[in-house]
């Protein structure tokens, strides 16, 4: 009887834990039932986010604030931080709450969520932070991603394209010396991008993956984690959506088009 209340309450025990675990509470009473891709103003912590879509913010926020997928240590007082994938700058403001001097560059690609990212750091006064709006790519000649709305825009997504202008990402790693953190979410683009970074990240000290499959794409894991061991890291994996009976449910239920979603953490032993 023990164990089953330990499983039963387990869950809803953390979630009054912390101040962010019980901030995320309020936020979903408050926004959870709000219709998708409708923008919205939210305050949380003492500070505050105009979000595109309530549904995508909610889950960033606990990924990122409760769980703290992308806490890790520095011994640097001014860590640099390389965030690809910035979206509307929530996981920038947890890296301030982290490291309050550190320097980050924040890529988003997006254009219209880049406007909503450059605004949110100027409303809650968030310095030392370079925006590039512009895809994080293997070269600078410009690429076609199609726009979600939200959190999901993608080269490999089913709607409208549009063309926008490409960094290489390459080329900011060879020109920084240490980078204490390299966050890549970029929705599909990664295994190219890490091809094409592959002999310059030996000075990378934390470096996390949202790794994408689409059903109509070749399944990269295994070209990704070889170059994680190559360049000497050691790596925990976490499934970010999963799913009961693979064998038979081989796609996710909310039809992302994606077969496999995965958080990668690759770090070095000190």
């Amino acid at each position: 009887m023990k164990l089953f209340f330990k499983i039963l309450f387990k869950e809803f025990y953390h979630l009054f834990l912390t101040q962010s675990s019980r901030e995320f509470l309020r936020l979903a009473a408050l926004y959870g039932d709000t219709p998708r891709y409708q923008p919205r103003n939210v305050e949380f912590m003492g500070q505050q986010l105009q979000v595109p879509d309530c549904f995508s913010f909610l889950w960033q926020f606990k990924e990122i604030f409760v769980d703290e997928a992308y806490k890790f240590n520095s011994i640097s007082s001014v860590p640099t931080i390389l965030d690809c994938g910035a979206n509307v700058g929530t996981s920038v403001l947890y890296f301030k709450r982290l490291f309050p001097t550190a320097r980050i560059i924040a890529f988003e690609a997006d254009p219209q969520i880049a406007r909503i990212l450059i605004n949110n750091l100027q409303v809650n006064r968030i310095e030392q932070v370079e925006v590039i709006s512009k895809a994080v790519w293997i070269d600078n000649a410009g690429i076609e991603i199609s726009p979600e709305g939200a959190d999901g825009a993608s080269v490999y997504g089913k709607g409208q394209k549009i063309q926008i202008p490409s960094v290489r990402l390459k080329e900011y790693l060879q020109h920084e010396p240490v980078i204490d953190m390299l966050k890549i979410d970029i929705e599909g683009a990664e295994t190219a991008v890490l091809h094409d970074c592959q002999d310059v990240l030996g000075h990378v000290q934390h470096l996390f993956i949202e790794y994408h499959a689409y059903l109509d794409q070749p399944q990269e894991l295994a070209d990704i984690l070889s170059i994680l061991q190559k360049n000497g890291f050691r790596y925990f994996i976490r499934d970010d959506q999963d799913r009961k009976s693979p064998f038979v449910l081989r796609k996710y239920k909310n039809d992302t088009g994606m077969d496999l979603q995965l958080n990668i953490f690759a770090y070095r032993n000190v």
